[in-house]
Formats: structure tokens, C-alpha cells, sequence
């Protein structure tokens, strides 16, 4: 037998457990398993863009002490990147953990993670007060929320895409995607509210972290709903078998790494474009174009809020053409509107400001919405946690250190756009291709169209 046909064996039996599993599953079932899981994935962006809205507009300020403000911006999103090169590492270790003992105590120890970290963030005292131990002390706790998001949103997805109807995974798989506007809604919201709430000295003295303390009540509401989740059928089905993985993140590494790069790809744009459109965009039109904090707060707000309906309308599509086909052209639609919005941007007008905004987000929100079921579907049930963590949080880890690229990029080039542009025009290409590649590497499910 060839090397290939023992890679692929384990995905054919596995697509013919998983078939059989979710034959039976109701659309009743499947709707409280994403909302439960989509509660889990809000707190997990909230806290995330959190922090990138704080790596723009304060921690380069009092955290990270420089004469130099671009010196001082970019130590500031490094730290935002460094959480997210913790990522893979929690990606691996909690996918491990949710391949092993399933998928709903992996979740519950992921979200306690995340709340915890982001209140403790809040309490921090700042370099004034306890000098280099500020820094240290918020890039050590970014790294522990780096672990614990990085176990969050494959075992979301997971547990969603095993809990629906097959013919139905993508319209459910686009349901958690929806966690990352309310995340952005609850964070750039809060932040909005704070500037306008409190003076300029208040907000950068104490405001700020409000949004933070406040991850403490919303964690005992998503401990609530996340408590009450059932553990997945298919799962379920792999223990009563036997058919569990006991190696999952040495059998991924060897069986399935060609298909963690394909993952990779296709989630690159919906994570590093956002990124990219909300912390760099924020800080580049606050810092060289001169826009207030409130007025890019209110941008990333509105481009949240415009982005839920296009996520819903993301799955439908999925469900009806195939999730790859909707990678596809969503990418391509995301890379012809990278210079137009980079251009609208540069308008002293705020309303064409945010136009700018709202327009690159929704376009890159197309694969997004898909990326979930494309990665879900690359790997078989018995890996897929430890697998689409991989894929996941590889593609985050990058993610984390575009605004840091584009800072660096854009200084070189004068203070101009076009480099921030190019970048998006980049990853744009680079995640449709991924949805050419993606169907042909996926687990064989009965009518289903990847």
C-alpha cells in the first residue's frame, strides 16, 4: 500500500463514522450548540481586540516608555503579536486534550482562561507605578491568553460542525465566525464609550480599564451557557468505537501537516485581514492621517455591526454552493476592493472614513465565514481538534504581526497607504487559492459540499 493510501484511509473511515453520527441530528440541537459555542468565541475576540484597540491607543503610551512613537507603537503591537505566537502551542495542547477526553471539558477550561487573563490585564499596574515589571508582567499575561484562545475557537467550531446536520454544517459553522463582530462591538464599543464618558487624562488614566474588569461578569454568563452544552455525538461515537486518537498531535504532524498549510491559508484572510483593517487602520489614522480615536473606534463599530449579517449570508452561500467556492470569490472580491479602501480612507471626510472601514471588512468576512467549515473538514474526527487548532492558530500566530508589519512597511514608504494595501491585496490571493486547493484534501462526507 502507498504512503498515500495510508494517509488517506483513517479520512475515509472516519467520514464514514461521522456520515452515520449526524444523520440523526436536529437543527434544535445544532442552534444550541452555536450559540453556546458562538457566547464562547464573543469572549474570545472581545478580549482579543481588547487588546489590540489598547496596543493602538494606550499601552505604547504607558507601558511601553520610547521618545519614539512609532519605536513605542511597535513594541506595543509586538506584545500584541506575542499572545499570538502562544497560540499554536495552546492550539496544540488543548486540541490534544479535546481529541483525547472531548470536546465540552476542553471548552470550559478555555473560556475560565480567557475571562480570568483579561480582568487580571485591567488590575495591571502601569510603568509609572511598578517600572519594568509593567511590561513584563502584560506580555507574560498576553502570552497565557495566547494559550488559552489558542484551544478556543477549534473546539467551537468542532463541537458545532459535529453537533449540525451535514447538509447544514456551514450555516451553523458561520455561527461562532459571528462571535468576532459582537467581540469587536462589545470591545471598540466599550472603548468608544469610555472616550466619550471621560476626558482624554481620565480614559488614559483609569477609563480604559473598564472594558477589561467587565470580562469578569461576562465570563460567569459564558461559564452559564458554555456549562450547559451537550459533548459531540461523533465524539462520542470515536469513544464507544475505540476509535479515539491516543497520539493526536504526532499523528496530525505526520498524516495531515500538508493539510494544516491549506488551513492555514484559508483562514489567513479573515483573521489577519481584520487585523489589519481594524488595530493598524486605527492606529495609521490616528497617529499619520490625524483622525480622532473616537472616530476610528466608531469605524471598526460600524464595520462590526455590518459584518454579522454578511457572516449569515457567508453560510448560506456556503451551504448551498460549497464553502470553498465561497473562499474563492470572496477573496478575489476582498483584494479588488484592497486599494479603493485604502484610498476612501485618506478622505477628510469621517463618513467616507468609515465607509473605507466597513467596506474592506465586510468583503474579507466572506471566507471567513467559510474557513470554519473548510478546516473542520480537512481533518478526520478523530484529529480534527488538534488539527484545525494547528491550522488555526498558525494562521493567527502570522496574523498577530501584520499591524506590526504594516507599521514598520508604511513608515519606510512616507507615511502612504499603498504598502497596507498591497499586504491585503496579498492575503486576499493567498486564502482564495487556499479554497482551490481545500476540497480535493478533505475528509469524503456523503453530499457534502466542501
Amino acid at each position: 500500500m502507498s504512503n498515500h493510501d495510508a494517509s488517506t484511509r483513517p479520512h475515509q473511515n472516519s467520514g464514514t463514522i461521522e456520515a452515520g453520527t449526524t444523520r440523526t441530528l436536529s437543527d434544535k440541537e445544532a442552534t444550541k450548540v452555536a450559540v453556546g459555542a458562538l457566547v464562547g468565541t464573543a469572549m474570545e475576540w472581545y478580549d482579543f481586540f481588547l487588546f489590540s484597540a489598547a496596543a493602538a491607543l494606550i499601552f505604547n503610551v504607558h507601558y511601553f516608555i520610547n521618545d519614539d512613537p512609532t519605536a513605542a507603537a511597535m513594541a506595543s503591537f509586538a506584545t500584541f503579536g506575542v499572545g499570538l505566537v502562544a497560540r499554536p502551542l495552546g492550539g496544540m495542547f488543548f486540541g490534544a486534550m479535546g481529541d483525547r477526553i472531548g470536546r465540552r471539558k476542553t471548552l470550559l477550561i478555555t473560556i475560565v482562561g480567557i475571562g480570568a487573563v483579561t480582568g487580571l490585564i485591567g488590575l495591571l499596574p502601569d510603568y509609572g507605578a511598578i517600572g519594568i515589571a509593567a511590561p513584563i508582567l502584560l506580555v507574560l499575561l498576553r502570552i497565557f491568553q495566547g494559550l488559552f484562545v489558542g484551544g478556543e475557537w477549534s473546539g467551537a467550531m468542532t463541537i458545532v460542525v459535529e453537533n449540525a446536520p451535514l447538509k447544514r454544517r456551514a450555516r451553523y459553522a458561520a455561527l461562532p465566525q459571528i462571535g468576532s463582530p459582537i467581540g469587536t462591538i462589545l470591545s471598540s464599543g466599550g472603548f468608544f464609550l469610555m472616550t466619550l464618558y471621560f476626558s482624554q487624562e481620565n480614559f488614559s488614566s483609569f477609563g480604559w480599564r473598564i472594558p477589561f474588569l467587565a470580562a469578569f461578569p461576562m465570563l460567569l454568563v459564558a461559564l452559564y451557557i458554555r456549562s450547559r452544552l451537550d459533548e459531540s455525538p461523533v465524539f462520542k461515537e470515536l469513544m464507544e468505537s475505540g476509535e479515539t486518537e491516543p497520539t493526536p498531535i504526532r499523528t496530525v504532524l505526520r498524516d495531515s501537516w500538508k493539510h494544516i498549510i491549506v488551513g492555514m491559508a484559508a483562514a489567513l484572510l479573515g483573521v489577519g485581514g481584520f487585523y489589519l483593517v481594524t488595530a493598524f487602520v486605527v492606529y495609521y489614522g490616528t497617529t499619520v492621517l490625524g483622525h480622532s480615536a473616537s472616530l476610528m473606534l466608531f469605524g471598526t463599530l460600524v464595520a462590526a455591526v455590518v459584518e454579522i449579517p454578511v457572516l449569515i449570508t457567508g453560510g448560506r452561500l456556503a451551504e448551498r454552493f460549497g464553502a470553498s467556492k465561497v473562499i474563492i470569490y470572496g477573496g478575489l472580491l476582498s483584494a479588488a476592493v484592497a486599494v479603493p479602501a485604502f484610498m476612501l480612507l485618506e478622505s477628510r471626510n469621517p463618513v467616507v472614513v468609515v465607509l473605507a472601514m466597513t467596506l474592506a471588512v465586510a468583503t474579507l468576512s466572506f471566507p471567513y465565514a467559510a474557513s470554519g467549515t473548510v478546516l473542520t473538514g480537512l481533518f478526520p474526527a478523530s484529529t480534527r481538534y488538534t488539527g484545525v487548532g494547528f491550522a488555526q492558530n498558525v494562521a493567527g500566530m502570522v496574523s498577530g504581526f501584520i499591524p506590526l508589519l504594516a507599521i514598520a512597511l508604511v513608515a519606510a514608504a512616507g507615511d502612504h497607504w499603498w504598502p497596507a494595501a498591497a499586504i491585503l491585496v496579498f492575503l486576499s490571493l493567498f486564502t482564495a487559492v487556499a479554497g482551490v486547493i481545500a476540497p480535493r484534501m478533505s475528509v469524503d462526507l456523503p453530499d457534502f459540499k466542501h
